[in-house]
């Protein structure tokens, strides 16, 4: 008997998938439990919306980074911090500040976790990665003056 599973069901598939499963099984255990239901058309008609859906919100967001990634690319984000007599920075300056200083200049919020920069702890130039969806990057420079 073919059934949609509604659940992630052990041995069998994970929710929201078609599988063949023996009559006994589907009757006595996944419909009683709420697990699974019968593959008729209606059940395969909304597993092919939920299917096509899942697949424009990925295309959207997929979308959304590319754009972002085109905004942030090659650009610059100045960041002033305060220095002892040696130049070297109090403290050091982290990807939340840099994430903080992206979204007053540019406008754009960027996860902090999704950035990597080596650790600034002295004036310069620095390079920044922000990972914006999987397999798209863009690359600022990060500047940090007195």
């Amino acid at each position: 008997m073919k059934v949609v599973l509604l659940e992630d069901v052990k041995g069998h598939g994970k929710k929201g998938e078609l599988c063949n499963v023996s009559d006994g099984y589907a009757r006595n255990f996944l419909f009683p439990k709420k697990l699974a239901i019968e593959a008729n058309a209606s059940a395969m008609n909304e597993l092919k919306n939920r299917e096509e859906s899942k697949a424009h919100h990925i295309a959207e967001e997929k979308k959304a980074a590319e754009e972002t990634a085109a905004k942030l690319n090659g650009k610059n984000v100045e960041i002033v911090a305060k220095a002892g007599a040696s130049g070297k920075l109090f403290g050091a300056v982290t990807s939340k500040e840099i994430a903080a200083e992206i979204a007053k200049q540019f406008g754009i919020t960027v996860d902090r976790r999704k950035m990597q920069v080596a650790d600034i702890k002295q004036f310069g130039e620095y390079t920044a990665e922000i990972k914006l969806y999987n397999g798209i990057v863009a690359k600022m420079q990060v500047i940090v003056k007195e």
